[in-house]
């Protein structure tokens, strides 16, 4: 019973990179933290969704640059189908624009391969904790701004927050915004976790009073 407790406990983790080597040094930096698993390897976007799939990590870890499709529809889709996954990009990229780009698109954290001796772990554990990790040069650009501290919205959660505040149900958030139903509920369902509220009041009281209502027209 007790290692089953200690299972549970663990942070289980899938490394997606297209090279060998970085994710045997991957490997090497997480395995020896306590409470950190890792469950899978993948070397494309693919295989990367396959496993998440089959293994239900808590944690991705997803290079941007990998082939065999996009990485950023990639953690679209995931965040769609396996809410419960959370994604941290890990990449060269330190353009705003793309740490935008794979915010937005719902991942949890981002870290660049040049930080990750010093950033990966603590953006693993915050990120499996419920919480974000953006370096803190990408994070000051207004599109990816936490609007909650610690608690903080991607900037798609701080939309549709201000879309359920004015009323929209979720199938008019998802006509106004491209998405669909079951991506909206996704995300509000995301919203209520980050910001421990529960029901419309409390979410438009919340929405009100740091101004994230968009405007009606």
């Amino acid at each position: 019973m007790e290692s089953r407790q200690e299972d549970r406990a663990q942070i289980r983790v899938i490394l997606a990179d297209d090279h060998a080597v970085v994710r045997s040094a991957l490997r090497a930096l997480l395995e020896v933290e306590d409470g950190i698993q890792i469950v899978g390897e993948a070397e494309d976007v693919p295989s990367a969704i396959a496993d998440v799939e089959a293994l239900h990590p808590d944690v991705l870890l997803l290079d941007l640059s990998m082939p065999g499709g996009s990485a950023i529809e990639a953690i679209e889709q995931l965040r769609e189908t396996h809410p419960r996954t959370r994604v941290v990009v890990l990449t060269m990229e330190s353009s705003p624009m793309i740490a935008r780009r794979a915010l937005a698109a719902g991942c949890s954290g981002y870290v660049l391969k040049q930080a990750a001796e010093r950033e990966l772990v603590e953006a693993v554990r915050l990120v499996a904790a419920g919480g974000n990790h953006v370096p803190q040069g990408l994070g000051t650009a207004p599109e990816v701004a936490d609007v909650s501290g610690p608690n903080g919205l991607t900037t798609r959660e701080a939309e549709v927050l201000g879309l359920i505040a004015l009323g929209h149900t979720s199938r008019e958030i998802a006509d106004r915004l491209g998405l669909s139903a079951r991506t909206v509920e996704s995300h509000r369902s995301h919203i209520q976790q980050k910001l421990r509220l529960n029901g419309r009041p409390e979410l438009v009281r919340y929405a009100l009073d740091r101004g994230l209502l968009p405007d009606s027209g």
